[in-house]
């Protein structure tokens, strides 16, 4: 079975200059990824404000649609199937992760790993009913200080144990924050993830193999994603388990730059 996964944090669907609502752009470029799960951060589920200020329609479009952005990005796709993790609530509303996805999700948990009051952090997984089975898919933004993201780490260490303790097909991706590259070799070690642009390095050669094993046990170097617009910050990650992975790649330009901080990462699996 082939899998064409993208992970992206959309900035709560607003530009990072000015806070402009790009919610409606946001849309077709989801359907750009052709990805048949895409993992999201910092997803609005709601926000009364700009629920009010953008909602009205104009030239025949509202900017900020009336449905969760979750929902919205689903509705009118082939991601006919959509969960929500409400991590960070306020007075006006409530953001958090989300996963679209192509194949029915037969259960989804959102697992608390706030570290301190600060910052709200969840867990997003999602088990889907796929023609080759379950595959588990973790939708991931950890908090921004070195410290908690360990901790963070910990928690999905001990979820993924939990809900697919067997080997099972395992996707996570998301949002890392991991700016130091700490975490890779504790997932791999703990979990046999990989990930996928360390995993796609080098592929189908003998010296590619040797190479790999050599990095997994010193450093991995994921993809630069962040700044959107001049990405130097390797925070964005997809590690897979029981996939084969085919091709990685950041989506680049001026079009990304405008709808998010984060550049999008998109992969194609085969089962393996």
């Amino acid at each position: 079975m082939r899998l064409r996964v993208a992970t992206y944090n959309i900035h709560k669907g607003v530009s990072s200059i000015r806070s402009e609502p790009r919610v409606l752009a946001l849309k077709q470029a989801i359907g750009m990824f052709d990805a048949d799960v895409v993992f999201l951060q910092e997803v609005q589920g709601k926000h009364d404000l700009k629920a009010a200020k953008y909602g009205a329609e104009h030239n025949g479009h509202k900017h900020w649609p009336s449905a969760a952005q979750h929902e919205f990005f689903a509705g009118e796709s082939r991601h006919l199937h959509a969960a929500y993790g409400m991590n960070a609530v306020y007075d006006h509303g409530h953001h958090g992760n989300a996963l679209l996805s192509a194949f029915p999700i037969s259960s989804q948990n959102n697992h608390d790993v706030s570290d301190h009051a600060y910052e709200s952090r969840g867990i997003l997984h999602c088990a889907l009913d796929t023609p080759a089975g379950l595959v588990h898919c973790y939708v991931v933004h950890l908090g921004l200080f070195e410290g908690s993201r360990r901790r963070q780490t910990q928690s999905l260490i001990s979820a993924v144990r939990e809900t697919a303790p067997n080997g099972e097909p395992v996707v996570i991706a998301g949002d890392f924050n991991d700016w130091r590259n700490t975490l890779s070799a504790e997932l791999y070690n703990a979990l046999g993830v990989v990930e996928a642009f360390d995993e796609i390095e080098g592929a189908n050669t003998a010296l590619g193999e040797v190479l790999r094993k050599l990095r997994r046990k010193s450093s991995i170097i994921p993809a630069r994603t962040f700044p959107a617009a001049l990405p130097f910050f390797r925070l964005d990650r997809i590690y897979v388990r029981g996939f084969k992975v085919e091709t990685a790649e950041v989506m680049h330009g001026s079009l990304w730059a405008k709808l998010s901080d984060h550049a999008p990462i998109v992969a194609s699996l085969t089962l393996a």
